[in-house]
């Protein structure tokens, strides 16, 4: 079974919006070269998730992880999410589909952005 990775993420009118997306999935290609993954945007930006499963399926995935691009799971997570993964569903039969945790609710995500924070901050005790 081919696996693989989507990031999906909300998308937004001005393309620059996506450029720490595009960043990290260059990271991850570096990283694993292999992997079959894809970037997918809620609206706004192409391509939507429909299209970047089905390129993943016509590449032999029969297996996709599915991880929000978001900090929390709000509306976009809990209602958007689940009607577009039923419709991948349908659509892709024996497709499966895993979907993760919003990548911001990641304890080693959420600790890396405490980390970073408190790198803007002077030292404890300073002015």
């Amino acid at each position: 079974m081919t696996q693989g990775l989507i990031l999906f993420a909300h998308g937004a009118r001005d393309p620059r919006w996506a450029a720490p997306f595009e960043d990290m999935a260059a990271r991850l290609r570096a990283r694993r070269p292999a992997l079959a993954l894809r970037l997918a945007y809620l609206e706004f930006m192409a391509p939507d998730l429909p299209t970047a499963a089905a390129e993943l399926v016509a590449a032999g995935c029969q297996h996709i992880a599915l991880v929000p691009m978001f900090l929390g799971s709000g509306g976009h997570v809990r209602r958007d999410l689940p009607r577009l993964i039923d419709a991948l569903h349908q659509r892709h039969d024996g497709l499966q589909v895993e979907l993760h945790t919003a990548i911001g609710e990641v304890d080693t995500v959420l600790q890396a952005m405490t980390d970073a924070m408190l790198a803007l901050l002077p030292a404890e005790g300073l002015p």
